[in-house]
């Protein structure tokens, strides 16, 4: 019962340990990702940016070697500033227009070669899809 139990113990940390995400890397970023989905899931009711108006805006986030990050939205800048990553936040530091910063994450939750989701937290937060061009 005794080497049951132990083996029941090791597959349960191997499935553990298995599926433990590594951090993301700067090195993962580089590049521009195209917005496919963009919701909104703490609103309230949680709503999201219509597939259409997607279509139409073409909105993007690039992330550059020189750690910049631009955010550009209907041909427009929308944001733009510098990041870090820390495990599985993108901690970005906005330029404002007046000159001063504003400091937020981006928790990443699911990242491959070819996509990437992540999000803001609150009530005003969203959360983004994107694939890479």
């Amino acid at each position: 019962m005794k080497k049951h139990a132990i083996l029941i113990f090791v597959a349960l940390l191997f499935l553990w340990v298995a599926s433990c995400k590594s951090s993301v890397s700067a090195d993962d970023l580089y590049g521009k990702w195209k917005y496919i989905k963009v919701a909104h899931p703490h609103a309230d009711p949680p709503d999201s940016v219509r597939k259409e108006d997607i279509a139409y805006y073409a909105p993007y986030i690039q992330f550059t070697t020189n750690n910049t990050l631009i955010i550009m939205w209907g041909g427009k800048l929308l944001s733009h500033g510098k990041f870090s990553i820390d495990g599985h936040n993108i901690n970005y530091t906005e330029s404002l227009a007046n000159g001063t910063t504003r400091k937020f994450p981006f928790w990443v939750s699911e990242l491959t070669d070819k996509e990437i989701i992540f999000e803001t937290k609150g009530d005003d937060g969203s959360r983004v899809t994107a694939v890479k061009e």
